[in-house]
């Protein structure tokens, strides 16, 4: 059952299945890359106007599931608008910037979004524009990222699948062997 906050902007509703805070793992492979599996932390918030925000932190794993090292954080804010078209303006750590559009699947929770616009630090990596698809299913967050550079045409390059977040406060138990950043990792 998804949650719909009595303070959501009513624009927002579409895009309540998001909200929240979810965790869990995946893997990454992109050629000129290291392949790995990495962990991943995605947060949806609101503050009543008529954007989500957006907060992405993923770390590399090693072999026994442990982190290993940080991988990508990204940071933004998303929109819907009547049509069920979505907005989306993203910051990556690598020094991008991107406007993605797409729109809100008819009768399910699944997104595709196009990179519509790039802006690259003369220090960030090399790249092109992406997809993504995320997809609410069974409680779970889904998403598959795709990714072209000028040397690598569009392929997928990260997928995750992400469960909500447990909230520390709603625990039964001893609160001292909470992680570090005070939220469960699932693995």
């Amino acid at each position: 059952m998804i949650e719909i906050p009595s303070d959501l902007n009513p624009s927002l509703v579409p895009l309540a299945f998001l909200l929240g805070t979810w965790q869990g793992a995946g893997v990454a492979d992109f050629p000129g890359d290291e392949a790995s599996n990495f962990g991943q932390q995605v947060t949806f918030s609101h503050d009543g106007r008529d954007f989500l925000e957006y907060t992405a932190r993923s770390w590399r794993l090693d072999e026994a599931g442990e982190r290993k090292a940080p991988l990508e954080t990204e940071h933004g804010f998303w929109r819907i608008d009547a049509e069920r078209r979505i907005e989306a303006v993203l910051v990556r750590d690598q020094g991008v910037v991107e406007v993605w559009y797409g729109e809100l699947a008819d009768g399910k929770p699944q997104i595709d979004l196009a990179t519509d616009a790039i802006a690259r630090t003369q220090a960030s990596p090399p790249y092109a524009g992406g997809k993504r698809l995320y997809g609410y299913v069974n409680g779970d967050l889904m998403w598959v990222g795709e990714k072209a550079t000028p040397e690598v045409p569009l392929r997928p390059y990260m997928s995750a699948q992400l469960k909500k977040a447990v909230d520390p406060r709603e625990w039964i138990g001893d609160l001292k062997d909470l992680p570090d950043d005070g939220i469960a990792f699932f693995k």
